[in-house]
């Protein structure tokens, strides 16, 4: 028996020898997924939720093919309120904010990083029916004007400015209506809910295009005057190197036939490397605003 444990002991080394060499650990594609961090994308609330998701999701699907060792998910805001609460809390990774919200993130712990072009396109416009009867500013007295939301910069704050600049009182002459979305704007117009409707371009375009006999009853009767276009921000622990490869997969969208086609469903024709310096004028914009038309926080 003595003689059997030498023989036993030198057998279960060997077996233990192969498992150590032939032992190799493996990690299915699932396991790879659940390694790479998932950073969150908010994109303010240009369109309604089912739209913004249709005409954004394609553009976080190309970070995602573009930049491989990261994951990022599109999340939609209901209204600006509640983008405001998750931005200002720091709650999103990349977001791409209006300017009046871009100037705010920056003392939130964000910096800039891009920009959507086309700042041409960045103004209020202010929409009438076409047998409104409303010719000049002065006939708006005494009626309703629709905008999006309080913290609309193009859709609400620049057209209340060009009204005040052009002899109305918004606070006292007109009746201000806050509807929740661009296209609410636009449709309280047409349905004659309100004497005038603020919005910009980029969703008045859209509604012109999807909606063409409607569109045709309304009129962009003046329009304001321009600012830098929506930022994109990162929050500021977020990798340096991350930021600048998500900067590099936007402005190469332009790149392709493919990418091209993306952009142009957002409405404009490309996006912008940008600085937080290039918010400055937003900045003095606001300034002016608060102290003539009405207090606002930046």
């Amino acid at each position: 028996m003595t003689r059997v444990w030498p023989l036993l002991l030198a057998l279960l080394l060997v077996a233990c020898g192969k498992q150590e060499a032939t032992y190799e650990p493996s990690f299915s594609a699932q396991a790879e997924d659940a390694v790479r961090k998932e950073y969150v994308v908010g994109i303010h609330p240009l369109h309604n939720p089912k739209r913004l998701v249709e005409v954004y999701g394609p553009i976080v699907d190309h970070l995602n093919a573009s930049i491989p060792q990261a994951h990022f998910r599109l999340e939609a805001s209901r209204n600006y309120e509640e983008f405001d609460k998750k931005l200002f809390s720091g709650y999103f990774d990349f977001a791409m904010p209006n300017p009046y919200q871009t100037v705010r993130s920056l003392d939130k712990g964000y910096r800039v990083f891009g920009k959507m072009g086309d700042d041409e396109l960045f103004r209020g416009i202010i929409l009438v029916r076409r047998d409104s009867g409303i010719r000049k500013v002065s006939d708006l007295k005494g009626k309703k004007v629709s905008y999006p939301a309080l913290t609309a910069l193009a859709a609400t704050m620049m057209p209340q400015y060009y009204l005040h600049t052009h002899g109305l009182d918004v606070n006292r002459d007109i009746e201000n209506l806050y509807v929740g979305s661009q296209e609410s704007s636009i449709m309280n117009v047409l349905r004659g809910h309100v004497a005038a409707g603020a919005t910009w371009p980029v969703p008045w375009i859209t509604f012109q295009q999807d909606h063409p006999e409607m569109a045709a009853q309304l009129e962009v009767k003046w329009q304001t005057e321009t600012l830098p276009n929506n930022g994109w921000v990162v929050r500021k622990d977020v990798p340096p190197e991350l930021a600048q490869a998500v900067g590099k997969a936007l402005v190469g969208l332009t790149d392709t036939a493919q990418g091209r086609a993306m952009v142009k469903r957002l409405g404009i024709t490309r996006f912008e490397t940008a600085t937080d310096e290039m918010y400055a004028q937003v900045r003095l914009y606001l300034e002016k605003f608060s102290a003539t038309v009405r207090h606002i926080e930046f």
